[in-house]
Parts: C-alpha cells; sequence; structure tokens
C-alpha cells in the first residue's frame, strides 16, 4: 500500500443485527469536527443527516436506490464498518494552485433483498463538506438503478436555483426553500444560506457510467434526486437532436457489472469564502493516470492560458487572413490560445496548417470547435484526435451535449481518454456541470455549463455575474467568456467587465471582447496581466450572492482586487490587510456616470490601508498590485 498517496486505513469493526435506531447509528465527523454525518435506519429505511458545528444543514432525509426494483436502502443487514481517513494534496488549476484532500471515512457494508444483493455505503467527510455513495454487487450481467434520495433543507433557508429548461445555461433565481413549489427543478450545485448563515450546495462528483443527477422540489423543504432518464428533455437537447433521441434517453440506463454511483455532495462553508474555495468535488475523483498525464496538471502538453475568439464581437469572415490577424492580437496581448468556430471544416488541410504553424510561432495555440454528434463512435474521434495531433493543434471545444444520460456521459469520458492519447486539451461547450473530472483528466480544461456572455438576452447581468461565482462556478470553472465593452455587457459598467475576467476565472479563458477592442482599452495592461488561474484566492466579507462579488486573488507575488457590483449603488471598505509588504497598485475603475469607460490611475498601499469605493449600479473596480 502507498501510504504517501493512498489511504490509512483505521479499522473498526462492528456487527449489527435489525437493531433500533440508536444503536445502529453510524456517525462521521470532519477532521476538525464542525461537520457531522450520520447514517441510520429508520421504520427500516436508511436515512442521513448532515450538520454544522450542531447547526442542521441536511436534516433527516430518506437515502433511496434501488436496482432492477429491488431496494437496497430498505429492511437491510448491516454488516462491518471499514474507517478509513486521508490526508494529502495535489497541484490543482482554479481557484488556488494546491488542493488539500482530508477527510474522515467509513465503508458500512450491507444485504438487500432478502441477502441477494451485497451493497454498500461509502461515507467522507471534509472539513468543506460531506459526501457519499452507493456500490451495488449483482450477479446480472447488467443493472439497472433507480435513486430518489431526498436532502431536506432546514426551514426559511435561502435557495439560489435555475430550472433545466437550457440544461446548464439559466438565470437563477432567490426563494426561500419553504416557497419553492413542488415539481420546480433545481440545476446542480443548488446553493443555499441556512437561517444560522451556513452556507451550502449539493450537487455529485465522479459521475461516470452513470447518468447525471438533477434536483426536484417535493414541495416540503426537500429536493429528490433525480437520474437523467427523469429530468425534463432541455430544449437545446430537443432542438438539435432527433424525436428518437429524446425518447431513447427517456428510457432507465442498465449498467454491467458492478453499479458504483457517483458521489451524492454538500458542499459547506461557514462564509462564502469557504465555500469558493471547496476542493471536495476534484478529492472525490481518482488522480491522473501517469501514462497520459506523467507530471498531472504540469504535463508539458497542458497549458492552461487566456483565448480570443471570434464570435461575440465582429471581426470579419472566418478566412485564413482574419484568423491571423486574431492571433496577432492574442500574441500582442499575451494570451495563448485562439479558438476557431466551425468554419475551419471549409479550410483545406493546407490552410489550417499553415495558421497552426503561423499562431505557434507567435506563441499562440490554436482550437478547433466540433458538434459532438459527429465524435459518437470511435472511428470519428480516432480520426479527428488524430488530425489534431498531426496539425500540431492545441485543443479542441466539443459541443452540444445538452444531456445527462448514461450514453452522453460515457461519451464524455471517451473523448476524455482519447483526446488525452493524442495530446489534446478540450473546452467542453453545451456541457453538463463539472464533477471533478479536471482532477483525472487534466486536459478538461473547462466546461461551458453556465448562461455566458452569448445569451444576447440576459438584461440583467450585474446580478447574475454577482450570483455565479457562489452558486454553479462552486463546483469548477465556467467558460463564461468573459469582458465584452458592447451592448452585450447590458447595464454593466467597462470596469465590471474587466472585473469579471478575475472572478469569473477559468484554465482556459475566453474573452469575448475582439483583442483590437481590448488594446485599445486603457485598462489594457491590467488587463493582460490577469491570468487563467491562481495560487491563492480570498472571498472578501462584504461579498453577497446576487449583490456584491468581491475577491483578492494571488498569482505569484502579484495580487488582483476585483469588484463586481449588482443592480443597488453600494459604499464599501475594503482593508488590504491581504497584502504583505508595499505595493504599487494599477486601478481601472468606474469614470462618474458613464458606464462605457473606465478611468485607471497608479496608487501606492500597503497591509495597513483601507480602500473606499462607491459602486454604481452594475460598476466595478480591478486593481493589481505589485510588490515594490
Amino acid at each position: 500500500m502507498n501510504v504517501k498517496s493512498f489511504f490509512c486505513f483505521i479499522l473498526c469493526v462492528s456487527f449489527f443485527e435489525n437493531q433500533v435506531f440508536a444503536a445502529d447509528t453510524t456517525v462521521v465527523k470532519s477532521p476538525d469536527g464542525n461537520i457531522t454525518f450520520k447514517l441510520y435506519q429508520q421504520t427500516a429505511q436508511l436515512h442521513f443527516s448532515v450538520t454544522y458545528q450542531n447547526k442542521t444543514i441536511i436534516a433527516h432525509s430518506p437515502m433511496v436506490l434501488s436496482v432492477d426494483g429491488i431496494s437496497v436502502t430498505q429492511n437491510i443487514t448491516t454488516g462491518k464498518t471499514e474507517r478509513y481517513i486521508r490526508k494529502e494534496s495535489y497541484p490543482v488549476f482554479g481557484v488556488h494552485s494546491k488542493a488539500i484532500d482530508h477527510f474522515s471515512g467509513a465503508v458500512i457494508s450491507m444485504t438487500a433483498g432478502g441477502g441477494a444483493l451485497k451493497t454498500s455505503v461509502d461515507i467522507r467527510v471534509f472539513n468543506d463538506g460531506a459526501a457519499f455513495r452507493h456500490t451495488v454487487l449483482s450477479e446480472k450481467l447488467s443493472s439497472t438503478p433507480a435513486e430518489t434520495t431526498v436532502f431536506n433543507i432546514p426551514s426559511n433557508s435561502t435557495v439560489w436555483y435555475h430550472d433545466m429548461n437550457m440544461h446548464y445555461e439559466s438565470v437563477h433565481v432567490k426563494k426561500r426553500i419553504d416557497d419553492v413549489q413542488k415539481g420546480e427543478w433545481l440545476a446542480p450545485p443548488a446553493t443555499y444560506k441556512t437561517p444560522q448563515g451556513v452556507y451550502a450546495a449539493i450537487t455529485e462528483a465522479a459521475l461516470l457510467g452513470y447518468p447525471g443527477m438533477s434536483l426536484e422540489a417535493n414541495g416540503k423543504n426537500g429536493v429528490v434526486l433525480r437520474l437523467a432518464h427523469e429530468q425534463p428533455t432541455s430544449y437545446p437537447y430537443r432542438l438539435r437532436y432527433s424525436a428518437e433521441d429524446t425518447a431513447r434517453l427517456k428510457l432507465p440506463a442498465p449498467i454491467k457489472g458492478e453499479i458504483i454511483t457517483p458521489w451524492r455532495v454538500i458542499i459547506i462553508g461557514k462564509d462564502l469564502n469557504a465555500v469558493v474555495n471547496n476542493d471536495i468535488i476534484t478529492n472525490l475523483n481518482p488522480k491522473p493516470d501517469a501514462e497520459l498525464f506523467p507530471k498531472d496538471i504540469y504535463t508539458d502538453w497542458i497549458k492552461p492560458g487566456r483565448a480570443v475568439w471570434k464570435y461575440l464581437n465582429g471581426g470579419g469572415d472566418g478566412t485564413l487572413e482574419v484568423m491571423k490577424h486574431f492571433t496577432d492580437g492574442a500574441a500582442a496581448l499575451g494570451f495563448e490560445h485562439n479558438i476557431l468556430e466551425g468554419f475551419w471544416n471549409r479550410w483545406p488541410v493546407e490552410q489550417l496548417k499553415e495558421l497552426v504553424d503561423y499562431s505557434k510561432q507567435k506563441g499562440v495555440g490554436i482550437w478547433l470547435w466540433k458538434h459532438s454528434k459527429s465524435l459518437r463512435n470511435p472511428a470519428s474521434r480516432d480520426s479527428f484526435f488524430k488530425k489534431c495531433n498531426a496539425l500540431g493543434v492545441a485543443g479542441a471545444k466539443i459541443d452540444f451535449f445538452d444531456h445527462e444520460a448514461k450514453e452522453v456521459i460515457d461519451l464524455y469520458e471517451s473523448i476524455l481518454k482519447e483526446a488525452a492519447a493524442y495530446k489534446v486539451m478540450l473546452d467542453f461547450h453545451g456541457a453538463n456541470k463539472p464533477t471533478g473530472l479536471s482532477r483525472t483528466y487534466p486536459n478538461a480544461m473547462v466546461y461551458e455549463s453556465v448562461k455566458g456572455m452569448e445569451a444576447s438576452k440576459l438584461t440583467d447581468r450585474a446580478t447574475h455575474e454577482t450570483t455565479i461565482p457562489f452558486t454553479r462556478f462552486l463546483v469548477g470553472p465556467g467558460e463564461y467568456t468573459v469582458v465584452h465593452f458592447g451592448q452585450r455587457r447590458m447595464k454593466t459598467t467597462w470596469a465590471h467587465q474587466i472585473a469579471s475576467a478575475a472572478i469569473l476565472s477559468a484554465p482556459l479563458l475566453t474573452y469575448a471582447a475582439h483583442p483590437d477592442t481590448i488594446l485599445m482599452n486603457p485598462a489594457v495592461n491590467i488587463i493582460k496581466n490577469i491570468p487563467a488561474n491562481w495560487d491563492e484566492t480570498i472571498v472578501l466579507p462584504p461579498s453577497a450572492i446576487g449583490e456584491l462579488a468581491v475577491f483578492a486573488r494571488r498569482k505569484g507575488k502579484t495580487w488582483f482586487l476585483a469588484v463586481m457590483n449588482g443592480v443597488e449603488p453600494k459604499k464599501i471598505r475594503l482593508p488590504l490587510n491581504f497584502l504583505k509588504g508595499h505595493y504599487i497598485a494599477e486601478i481601472a475603475k468606474d469614470s462618474g456616470t458613464e458606464s462605457a469607460s473606465v478611468m485607471v490611475e497608479n496608487k501606492a498601499y500597503s497591509a495597513k490601508d483601507v480602500l473606499e469605493l462607491n459602486l454604481v449600479s452594475g460598476g466595478g473596480f480591478i486593481a493589481m498590485f505589485t510588490q515594490k
């Protein structure tokens, strides 16, 4: 056993018969003792609850799973419990550069169906959340699972969520959980704040070989886990796929051999800084295959960075000359990538090779868009990724998944593995929520799964862009396509837009604005220096979901302070005590009442200083602190 990277087991074996509630309870606590997960039987049904410092996060809730119609969570006989712990760290791209994987765990063996099914529940409790998953052994070649586990949220909790109509590309609403009606859908992660002020979010991790989950309100303060075939088919899927495809994915999906569910996850934090800095989603995924990724995320062909994109801000036709100009713009900005839409398919291969070689000389990688439908069979995937590798293409933007049926989830995994074999990075567009697979496959640079700058009809970006850092982005980076200086920014200022690049960040950070437009902006030097990933992130206390996002972020020795305001004007004070020493700050801030302008200035600051900001509606602020 590799002690450094694997489990350090502390075996605690106990045998249970069919006992009453108090005696048949498994308790697992987080390493810091703040979070408690309880698993127990009541009225012959498995139940669970989760608390943080004795405050209810998930109230008494039934844990419900069946296989081929046989319940594996009712009338069970429990066997031994194996307890184990892990404490290690690993590198990540995102809100910080080092993830901490530290938990207390327990695997509880059981039998169900009169002894016909051998099952277990695996529980892990971290300092930033709790998770559980089921394993079911069956002698059948394939079996079909069904899950309807309930997560009962404390009364009077505030919940932020959106429905599934546009898959993962919708606008969040804010409600009391008591006012969420039966039958409403809550796309994970569903973020909520308890009456005691604790933040939490419900989602899943390690989604592989299994249908994805969503959440349906039961009208009783609970949300019920629903697998993909029970979810409403999204409008984007119905638009792009046939009626036959839609009908097929409405059927339950059988699974061959052993059934291992994804982890059912509750992210928990005392404040917004804690939940934004959670590592639980990637922690619950296996480490990378050393043959595909010999240096983990630092494998030489894995290159995070910023990208230009000719789609939302003009730029002419998709010709070789135009795309060379975009590469020139990327190079002038110090950006690392240039993303091509589907027009590249009409080019001769020699022309594409010319662009790739031209861009490579300027330090810019080329990405190619591809419809996921065209990659459904192994031969087409192999042909495409082999072509990318032969041409020297850096990455592929794969689009239009729009569903979480098992066959679609299997397609994701096949694409991840086969792209990695050909050293191709990936941008999943029209995608499902991240479930931490970037831990196992570091070539998964970003999942869109957010209503981004492409959405031309989104009129209240100020509220939206101050909500998603604390909802969608809790489970991984999203491809929002940040920074637009035209009308598409809708009631937000230029300073707000520039700050969005530092808050809505991603290892592949795609800009919506034309590179020429960025180069002409007074704040171009700040924009050039905003990185795609961070060494450290601190969410500062004035932040409030849907109202204000204030992030202090560090890359190396340079700090950025980024602020996006919601609809209401605000006056805020920001102590700069995150700084160490003395700094020169280059600042971009709102220019009076003119939203389409920005003021740039330079000032000296130290940790003892306090910034006072008067933020207009939809306003923003960003400062880059360089140590003296």
